[in-house]
């Protein structure tokens, strides 16, 4: 960017004086009904937006590039800015442009940034919009999270990079906050929402200091999270910032919320990949396990149900209270009344974030007259359910607010316009001043037409004309020969060629409070609107409560809506370690599957804690372990199951081994990222731990594939993890009869001439089979392949039969595999060797030979 120079114009210099004050993000400069944008930061809005670059004056004796937004539009441009990572300084016109000298007075009023995002327009609203910040003390990472747009402030401390990368898969922010010199993992480091912060702002007693501000306490012991030194860091940087771009002190966020690992099933990032809790493979949001579940009616709803399905629980009472209250709701369908009403409430807690930061529009303050309408009968309804749930902490917060309700009832329009801006917001009736002040602004046509009749005749002059022009204002005008006839009140204001103008007292005082009057009722309209968001900001605390009460109702109607209509059971949470699941189900593979869904069992025990899965591919393995894994994961949410019945012991972690993928920018292969996903698995699982293994060493050789499963089985066979092993290496199905613990099933297909059948049904014991040749045929390869396939099968089962010095991997049963039939090369030496005629000393080099050779 061009530095200021004398040649610059005032408004120029101003500009850029602004912009050194924020140099990394576009500056949106206020200018009459635009936002302007000047030099580099044109050029790249334009190049974003589409819109047209064009120039002003010059610097250096270069032109200076402009491009520039609509006001009344900006929402739109703002939100594809922020889609695409930027960030915006709002600078607005602080000034009166009527007494200023030179350019008037601005400042930044906001940085809009994708992690702060509050206004309706720029939000998914659906899905949480989160800033997050980290840093690091020693081995261990602190987490802080904010949820801007509702208030919701927490902050977390991990033992390791892994556990932090984790939880960061779980918040999905749009904006990270990290230390400027921090060296971070590959796979973070190329995330484009980073903010790079100075180290000197990750200092405790700095950061403690800027949250006991927000919060006005003295120190955070109440909080219970004074112990979390790290995490406070990343706390205090977060609220700064937060502070910095609203230029406010949040008022809506009046704590912060400790979370403990403990206290949650833990999934790591791969795994909740693989489980597409809320985004798909894909990246996208279509055939997700929330997908199936949210039929919620409010969106602050949805978002909880996120929330509740990323972190399910291991705290059994809060759980079995949300299953309570799922069981009571779907009692003489209570819960459809409910949604019915809820359906009216709106998404309130993004609108009491507004209201907060005094951002809130009309139509906000409309939509939340109507919530707070639907309380009495909300309250009313709850008070019929019986007690012993989740319901039981919602019904204090549940409430009427008469006083609030009935002040924007008055208050408010039926049908507010979009902003205040222009006016109408404000309900005739309410407010004595504002309704004089309108009445003669919108009634001075009225009192014109009446004084001329009533100067007519006072007067006896007939041609009497009451006006107005915007030069003169109001006059009484008389042709220039009844001039002389003019009352002696009447004083001369103008005279014309033919006419004589003139003004009296009554006049000139409607004048004066006219003319202003649409002036006087705007401004006594903002200050009216901004005592409605002040009053609103005394009760905040305890609306807030209520939206969040609201929030949770929602979800469990949702709930139990699923569970009628899906035909879902709730599960038993047990003490006793292991799964029993009659019929289960997959939520999502049985709502989106053209064809009935195959339901299954699975039993896993102390006794009998890992199961060996074979089976052709597309028979249904992965489906069934997904499915064992969602359904522990819906228990531990509190939601039903899709299954007859469903017994859940404690899980501590959920782990997927699932699908090939690579990491070809972080320099890691397919097979490198199955080992790396393996070791996580092979180090923390424990009796307690859900774990779903797919096709392990599939990437590598035979040999080292075969034995890298084996080995990895049977370490947690040792480890008595809850284990779910998929496999289509057959040697595998060995491992019962050297691990205890260990059983076989297999899914079932049958053959038509030289198609398959799948059955999608677990039987117990091997597959026979791996039907690779139908399922490639299936595929669509070429029917000469899949000859040429069928001759090579034939010729290496023959040799299989055929060679008696075929290694036999682990004493098993052998997969018609290339490289299993190959026999050692040292066995085919033997086959063809004369020992007699060997001399002593031939004989002893060949032994050396052999050995190198094994």
């Amino acid at each position: 960017m061009a530095s200021s120079t004398p040649a610059h114009t005032p408004m120029i210099a101003q500009y850029l004086k602004i912009k050194r004050e924020h140099p990394e993000v576009l500056l949106f400069y206020r200018m009459g009904d635009f936002y302007e944008l000047f030099f580099d930061d044109a050029k790249r809005a334009a190049a974003l937006l589409d819109i047209t670059l064009t120039q002003r004056g010059q610097s250096g004796g270069k032109p200076i590039p402009m491009a520039g937004v609509p006001y009344h539009s900006a929402e739109g441009y703002l939100a594809r800015l922020v889609s695409a990572g930027e960030s915006v300084a709002i600078c607005e016109q602080i000034g009166d442009p009527a007494t200023s000298k030179g350019p008037v007075d601005r400042q930044v009023v906001r940085i809009v940034t994708p992690g702060t995002l509050h206004d309706e327009a720029l939000l998914d609203a659906r899905r949480d919009n989160v800033l997050a910040s980290i840093a690091q003390g020693g081995e261990r990472w602190g987490l802080a999270w904010l949820e801007l747009s509702s208030g919701r402030f927490s902050v977390l401390e991990v033992e390791n990079e892994e556990e932090m990368l984790a939880e960061l898969t779980r918040l999905s922010p749009a904006e990270l906050l990290v230390p400027e010199h921090l060296t971070l993992p590959e796979s973070l480091s190329r995330e484009r929402s980073l903010r790079r912060q100075g180290e000197w702002l990750y200092d405790l007693e700095s950061a403690t200091r800027s949250l006991c501000d927000q919060f006005e306490v003295q120190d955070l012991r109440g909080f219970g999270c004074a112990h979390l030194s790290t995490a406070l860091v990343a706390a205090g940087v977060l609220i700064d910032y937060a502070r910095d771009t609203q230029r406010s002190r949040l008022p809506h966020v009046t704590a912060i919320g400790v979370e403990n690992r403990d206290d949650t099933v833990v999934i790591d990032a791969a795994s909740r990949r693989n489980l597409e809790i809320d985004t798909n493979l894909g990246g996208g949001q279509d055939n997700t396990l929330a997908s199936v579940l949210d039929t919620c009616a409010t969106a602050m709803g949805s978002r909880l149900l996120k929330r509740w399905l990323n972190r399910p629980l291991r705290q059994r009472e809060v759980v079995q209270k949300r299953q309570a209250g799922v069981a009571l709701l779907t009692l003489d369908a209570a819960y459809m009344s409910l949604r019915e009403t809820l359906s009216a409430v709106g998404d309130v807690e993004r609108i009491l974030a507004r209201v907060a930061l005094y951002s809130a529009r009309p139509r906000d303050l409309a939509r939340l007259r109507d919530a707070l309408a639907t309380l009495p009968e909300l309250e009313h309804a709850l008070s019929d359910i019986d007690t012993g749930s989740a319901l039981d902490n919602l019904r204090p917060h549940i409430r009427p607010y008469p006083e609030i309700a009935d002040t924007l009832q008055r208050a408010l329009m039926e049908n507010p316009p979009v902003v205040i801006r222009d006016g109408g917001v404000i309900a005739h009736g309410f407010d004595a001043e504002l309704d004089e002040q309108r009445g003669m602004a919108e009634n001075a046509g009225d009192y014109l037409v009446q004084l001329e009749t009533r100067e007519r005749e006072r007067t006896g002059l007939a041609n009497l004309k009451v006006g107005y022009n915007r030069v003169h204002g109001y006059f009484i005008e008389l042709p220039r020969a009844q001039a002389q006839q003019a009352p002696v009140d009447y004083i001369r204001r103008q005279t014309l060629k033919n006419a004589e103008r003139f003004i009296i007292p009554e006049l000139k005082e409607f004048e004066d409070k006219a003319l202003s009057a649409k002036s006087r009722a705007l401004t006594r309209e903002k200050w009216l609107y901004d005592r409605l968001l002040e009053d609103l900001n005394a009760t905040l605390h305890e609306l807030q409560g209520t939206s969040r009460a609201l929030s949770e109702l929602d979800v469990l109607c949702a709930f139990a809506e699923r569970a009628e209509a899906l035909n879902w059971v709730r599960p038993t949470l047990g003490e006793n370690t292991g799964f029993k699941i009659d019929a289960g189900r997959h939520p999502v593979v049985e709502q989106v599957s053209e064809t009935p869904f195959v339901p299954n069992d699975v039993t896993l025990t102390p006794e009998q804690h890992m199961l060996i899965i074979t089976g052709p591919n597309m028979g249904g393995k992965s489906t069934y372990m997904r499915q064992t894994a969602l359904i522990a994961l819906l228990a531990h949410s509190g939601c039903f199951v899709p299954a007859d019945a469903a017994e859940i012991g404690p899980v501590d972690r959920i782990f997927t081994r699932i699908g090939s993928s690579d990491d070809l920018a972080g320099g890691r292969s397919t097979f490198m990222v199955e080992m790396t996903e393996t070791a996580n698995i092979l180090h923390n699982a424990t009796e307690h731990s859900l774990v779903l293994m797919d096709e392990i060493g599939r990437g590598t050789s035979t040999f080292d594939g075969l034995s890298l499963a084996w080995a990895s089985a049977e370490h947690l066979a040792n480890a008595q993890a809850l284990t779910l092993f998929a496999t289509h290496y057959f040697e595998m199905t060995a491992l019962p009869e050297h691990a205890e613990g260990v059983a076989n099933i297999h899914l079932t297909a049958t053959e038509h001439g030289e198609r398959i059948v799948f059955m999608h049904r677990i039987e117990a014991g091997p597959a026979s089979q791996s039907y690779g040749l139908q399922v490639a045929q299936l595929a669509g390869v070429p029917s000469q392949v899949i000859q040429r396939a069928r001759e090579k099968l034939v010729t290496l089962e023959q040799r299989d039969t055929e060679s008696p010095g075929a290694v036999k991997r682990f004493d098993t049963p052998q997969q018609n595999d290339l490289f299993a039939q190959a026999p050692h090369p040292v066995v085919e030496a033997l086959e063809t060797l004369n020992v007699d005629e060997l001399s002593p000393r031939q004989a002893l080099e060949l032994l050396y030979q052999w050995r190198a050779q094994v």
